[in-house]
């Protein structure tokens, strides 16, 4: 019988006596890494067994053997790092590091964490606290950044259907426009990853004609498909909002009567109120597919 090949990717980056952080197969832990220590290799497998930090069965650490796919080295240290409202961080309990957002910045300072897999908020120091950080490719990115890189690579992947008089939605680095979504329209390709677009609403400066500009395949998606109706908003739900002619990415930081909301926009660290006809559900282009925010992150 033959032999199934190891597969070297991962075994090129890890060795015994390596402290590394291991996810769990479980989706219900999914989102989560324990500290661990790899402590011998499995022969002809792509597994090792591994010593975990802080978890422990019957009075000693626990050991068992993982996959090394669910294996990443520890991030690089990030000492006196201050949190702001939406931050997305890992908060170390139970044995290990779990996923979630800053919701509220308290005196200290510390710090009220939600975490999306249990629709709970718990109470943390800084020193229980990280930034949260993806291993893509040996690289460490940025939940922000490594967003931007996926999006980027879908856009490529389906360029093709970017063809004239497209209805797509355009986004900007320049400052104070963060996290905003622009309606516009295809008017041609340049080269491999640009178009020229012509927006819906944003005129020119003389208000003569509507604003026309190219544009990086990064910064385009398409519209998104008309949501379901929402009878109401949640506190901390994630949202756009329309204003200023486009649709900003917020969080709903307050419920005020009669079907207004106040909204929180990490973009631009602002706060406003609107009415329930200005909102709707936060929804990203992710691999070719429109998925919910809630439903886009690792639980």
């Amino acid at each position: 019988m033959a032999l199934r090949k190891p597969n070297l990717a991962h075994h090129s980056y890890f060795k015994i006596g390596d402290e590394v952080e291991v996810t769990s197969s479980d989706h219900s832990l999914r989102g989560t890494l324990f500290p661990a220590k790899i402590i011998a290799r499995l022969c002809k497998t792509d597994k090792v067994v591994v010593e975990y930090k802080s978890v422990e069965a019957t009075n000693v650490p626990l050991r068992e053997s993982v996959d090394m796919v669910l294996l990443r080295p520890l991030p690089p240290p990030e000492n006196d790092h201050r949190f702001d409202f939406g931050d997305e961080v890992d908060a170390f309990f139970s044995g290990g590091w779990w996923e979630g957002v800053i919701t509220q910045v308290a005196e200290g300072p510390a710090y009220w964490v939600y975490f999306r897999f249990s629709k709970q908020e718990f109470y943390f120091q800084p020193s229980e606290l990280r930034p949260h950080r993806e291993w893509v490719n040996g690289t460490w990115l940025p939940s922000r950044e490594l967003s931007l890189k996926t999006e980027a690579n879908s856009s490529k992947a389906r360029m093709n259907k970017f063809s004239e008089g497209t209805a797509v939605e355009v986004s900007s680095d320049e400052d104070g426009f963060q996290g905003a979504w622009f309606a516009a329209t295809i008017v041609s390709a340049i080269g491999q990853d640009k178009y020229f677009i012509e927006y819906k609403s944003l005129r020119t400066d003389d208000d003569m004609d509507f604003l026309r500009e190219e544009v990086d395949i990064q910064h385009i998606r398409p519209r998104p498909p008309d949501a379901v109706m929402i009878d109401s908003f949640n506190l901390k739900e994630e949202v756009d909002a329309f204003c200023n002619d486009g649709w900003w990415e917020g969080v709903i930081s307050k419920v005020v009567k009669g079907l207004r909301y106040r909204v929180y926009f990490k973009g631009t660290n602002d706060e406003a109120e609107f009415q329930h006809s200005d909102l709707r559900p936060r929804q990203d282009w992710i691999d070719g597919t429109w998925v919910r925010a809630s439903q886009a992150l690792k639980f």
